[in-house]
């Protein structure tokens, strides 16, 4: 299997990704009412100021997200730990490495 094989594969494993329910965070961001690239710019910019190992969450109501997110951490070597459904939206975990 090719490495762009693995990548997408990968990809698609944790687009799926559900979080776990009740699942802690060290820091919150708000980006309802933004749409993409927005919601990753101020991720990229938020997760800079959390410790390595630390969790961040991300209030987004832009359905790309989903599939965004998970991209952003794999080309940026961090950790997608899921998404939960939300009355606003989505809440996507991320943990810094």
């Amino acid at each position: 299997m090719t490495d762009r094989a693995k990548r997408r594969r990968q990809l698609r494993d944790m687009e799926s990704l559900r979080a776990p329910e009740g699942l802690p965070s060290d820091a919150t961001l708000d980006t309802l009412g933004l749409y993409c690239p927005i919601p990753i710019i101020r991720t990229a910019e938020s997760i800079l100021k959390l410790a390595p190992g630390d969790t961040l969450e991300v209030l987004s109501d832009d359905r790309v997200i989903l599939i965004d997110m998970p991209a952003w951490c794999v080309a940026n070597g961090h950790e997608y730990l899921g998404y939960r459904d939300s009355p606003e939206g989505w809440r996507l975990y991320v943990r810094r490495r």
